[in-house]
């Protein structure tokens, strides 16, 4: 891993791509990269797979295990990094954590944004547990019976939406019959706000 970075740059330098492009092609943050390029960090195997990815070129050359620079083909299967921003509540809503909170791996063809860690079991019956990582596709409108992201004040929880605008009523509905529904009516609405749908999760194996 001493090699890294140095190898990290000279590769960059012969592809003339700048970090900025680099960060565009991984989801890396410029940040991290910086860090990466000035060996205050060591990156983790996930970012070493995208950088890899993004370069074209075989992991372990960065890695200094190789000095084949020349990309293995296992076929034309591609990966994306998605950022995690924080726990979303499945039962009572959580504060919001803006603050990236590390990357997750994921198909090239995943249509999200960003990922939210999922706390609690209120969506159970969906599938949807405690620990589970939920793929948000960033939009503030969702339809009936969609399962959304959902901001109440400056706190977060993932619910099945309802909205019947000729009441003006929004119902979010939990998937585990423990929880009841959460209504908001009239003026209660401006303290709500869609940040994202839900399009697929990954849970854990325990």
């Amino acid at each position: 891993m001493t090699d890294f970075r140095s190898r990290l740059a000279e590769v960059m330098a012969e592809k003339n791509m700048r970090a900025a492009e680099l960060s565009r092609r991984t989801g890396i943050s410029k940040p991290r990269l910086s860090q990466y390029l000035s060996g205050v960090y060591i990156p983790k195997a996930d970012a070493i797979c995208l950088i890899s990815q993004a370069l074209e070129i075989n992991e372990g050359y960065l890695l200094g295990t190789s000095d084949s620079i020349q990309a293995e083909r296992n076929g034309d299967t591609k990966f994306k990094a998605l950022p995690v921003v924080g726990e979303i509540a499945c039962g009572s809503p959580v504060f919001v954590n803006e603050e990236d909170d590390g990357l997750v791996i994921t198909d090239i063809d995943t249509d999200a944004d960003f990922c939210l860690i999922a706390k609690g079991d209120s969506m159970k019956d969906a599938r949807i547990c405690n620990g589970d990582t939920v793929f948000i596709k960033k939009t503030d409108v969702v339809a009936n019976g969609e399962i959304a992201a959902v901001v109440i004040n400056d706190e977060a929880t993932l619910k099945r939406v309802y909205y019947y605008p000729e009441s003006e009523k929004l119902m979010l509905i939990p998937e585990n019959n423990s929880y009841e529904p959460l209504v908001f009516v009239g003026e209660d609405l401006e303290k709500i706000h869609i940040i994202g749908k839900a399009v697929a999760f990954q849970s854990k194996v325990i």
